[in-house]
């Protein structure tokens, strides 16, 4: 059994597989050459050829026991026909959203545009099954999707002031996000996806009061979906302000946490795996602070099934001997 498998559906305690969110890409020195010369993101996401090239540098450079696909979550909308741009030191830009001309696209105009992705996956699968490694195939949250359709850019702090004005619209769209979502994880799956996450990275924006409606409900109904698939599910519902409520109701297979969170709360209050926590900043200090904080997670969780891995994406300054010394910190434990 492959090592993240042994811990989200066996409940192992005694390994700690490590990953780390965002690992093929933007601080290697291997993905800044091949990036040099792509310029378009999303063109290079949709190269099956580069991007499971990149997918599978940082499995060649570390230990590391799962390869997430390098792939985006917009690849929703822009399979949806709405314009997904990559601005430098910006971030994403969305065009406008057309709900009428998005309800007529069917399963194969959408599986057509995106298909590089399956067929990225597919070969990187045939690797990871080699070395007995997990490919994590991975979706954006309903949430965080409409919240980057509506807003056409990242919110950063808060979404347009008229954000939930036209209920209509929203449900429409919430809608449409489900079911394409369903399509997208489906053929993650079936080309080798042995293990999916869901990003919530915007939960936090949200109001408690407003959880159900916009991350329990939509989340519950892909969570089901991977479960009858399956395959284990893992969620990250960045910032939420209750994640024992989240992992109650939702029910996920395992949930990732961020590094806001006490992780000795969650390991008193989270009966499912865990994965995650620490800090990205950390990796841009010493060796010493980084050994120090990496044990305090896998001593805190040491009686709990656990997967080592940051509290957000690896940030882009980050010195890859200082991943390779975290990845052996975990190992050597």
């Amino acid at each position: 059994m492959t090592p993240l498998h042994e811990v989200i559906i066996n409940k192992k305690t005694t390994i700690n597989p490590v990953w780390i969110m965002r690992q093929a890409g933007r601080y290697l020195p291997e993905f800044k050459e091949i990036r040099k010369k792509n310029p378009n993101f999303i063109e290079l996401c949709l190269n099956h050829k580069l991007s499971s090239e990149i997918t599978l540098q940082p499995i060649k450079r570390f230990d590391l026991d799962a390869a997430i696909i390098f792939s985006d979550i917009l690849m929703i909308p822009y399979g949806l026909n709405q314009k997904v741009d990559f601005k430098k030191n910006f971030g994403p830009v969305l065009g406008d959203l057309d709900i009428g001309t998005m309800s007529k696209i069917d399963e194969i105009d959408f599986v057509e545009k995106i298909y590089p992705v399956y067929k990225a996956i597919e070969s990187v699968s045939l690797e990871m099954t080699s070395k007995n490694k997990n490919t994590i195939g991975f979706v954006g949250a309903p949430w965080t999707l409409l919240v980057y359709m509506i807003n056409q850019q990242s919110p950063k702090k808060n979404v347009k002031k008229d954000f939930f004005e036209d209920d209509f619209l929203i449900n429409r769209i919430l809608l449409l996000i489900e079911k394409f979502l369903k399509i997208h994880i489906k053929n993650q799956i079936e080309n080798g996806a042995d293990v999916i996450q869901i990003f919530d990275s915007w939960a936090g924006l949200l109001e408690e009061r407003d959880y159900p409606n916009y991350i329990y409900t939509p989340t519950l109904n892909l969570v089901d979906y991977v479960k009858s698939l399956n395959v284990p599910v893992i969620c990250f519902p960045r910032e939420i302000r209750n994640y024992k409520e989240f992992a109650e109701i939702v029910k996920p297979d395992a949930i990732n946490i961020d590094y806001n969170v006490d992780p000795l709360m969650i390991s008193k209050n989270i009966k499912i795996p865990v994965q995650g926590g620490l800090d990205p900043k950390i990796l841009l200090t010493d060796k010493e602070n980084l050994k120090k904080e990496t044990l305090k997670y896998l001593d805190i969780f040491k009686d709990h099934p656990y997967i080592f891995n940051l509290g957000h994406g690896i940030l882009p300054e980050t010195n890859p001997d200082m991943v390779e010394f975290l990845i052996k910190t975990v190992k050597d434990y």
